[in-house]
């Protein structure tokens, strides 16, 4: 291979070495017999501005963000797509024709294609979803929903100020918040239970949350992964309900950045799901 030929792409964060991001794109690129690599680049906040402006010129195609990155690098490259503008955030980063840095969000599109690979007759149309917590990827997977065009989206937080200031950002009235303490009354004819919080991964504490008002027709989707099995989707397969983990997820929003960087669109696959499962056992 020619290394000069080699395209480079990454993940950047503040902590990185936990990420499987370059386990799980470097199945592909070994699948797709693609002359590239995928890195794992460790970069402090204060040195997010220099790293991006320098994408070009350390021969870099582009780059996925995570924590605490996704916010801040809003103001970081030339153009921000429609929908990293409305989440306010951006996980992906690719060079345009013109050679502009532009900034997305692939995490609405993943959630929403792994809820729809992982049950066979889920529909927007089909009820009310009610979402538990609104940090982190909350705001990208309401803003797939809407689009998706559920019904009734009920939003219940701990702190109910934050589901309130992102209820007002968003902006739509089929959006409602509920009290932390309604939880449970917001389960009732849902057709979608979906855990947006850390609550149940490995290390934090337990989702405190009886399913007795759930409907044994609602799909459960719990965006931890690790464990792939959380306490909630084992309550919910006991009593019958449908379940999505959330390592699709993870799959699903890494094949945009994928095709933009290394010109394939790569599948997600029970093979795929077993790579990545292995580094999280």
């Amino acid at each position: 291979m020619n290394d000069k030929l080699k395209i480079i792409a990454g993940v950047v964060g503040d902590p990185i070495s936990h990420s499987v991001s370059p386990r799980l794109h470097g199945y592909w690129l070994k699948k797709y017999n693609i002359n590239g690599e995928y890195k794992a680049f460790h970069v402090k906040p204060e040195g997010l501005d220099k790293f991006i402006k320098t994408l070009a010129s350390n021969n870099i195609s582009g780059v996925n963000l995570t924590v605490p990155h996704k916010e801040n690098a809003l103001e970081l490259v030339d153009i921000v797509d429609d929908a990293a503008q409305k989440i306010g955030a951006i996980n992906t980063v690719y060079r345009n024709e013109n050679k502009q840095l532009v900034g997305s969000n692939t995490d609405g599109y993943g959630f929403l294609k792994n809820l729809k690979q992982g049950t066979n007759d889920w529909h927007a149309d089909h009820g009310p979803v009610a979402l538990i917590g609104s940090g982190g990827a909350a705001r990208a997977i309401i803003d797939s929903l809407l689009n998706d065009g559920v019904p009734e989206i009920r939003l219940c937080n701990r702190t109910k100020a934050r589901a309130e200031k992102l209820a007002l950002e968003v902006n739509d009235p089929r959006l409602t918040v509920y009290d932390w303490k309604d939880r449970e009354g917001a389960l009732k004819n849902a057709a979608l239970l979906v855990n947006v919080t850390t609550l149940g991964m490995t290390g934090q504490p337990e989702l405190d949350l009886s399913l007795d008002h759930l409907p044994v027709t609602a799909v459960v989707y719990d965006i931890v992964y690790n464990p792939l099995q959380t306490n909630l989707l084992k309550a919910a397969k006991e009593r019958g309900n449908i379940t999505v983990d959330g390592l699709g997820m993870l799959l699903h929003q890494a094949v945009p950045g994928f095709k933009a960087w290394f010109g394939v669109l790569p599948e997600v696959d029970d093979q795929l799901r077993d790579h990545v499962l292995e580094a999280l056992r």
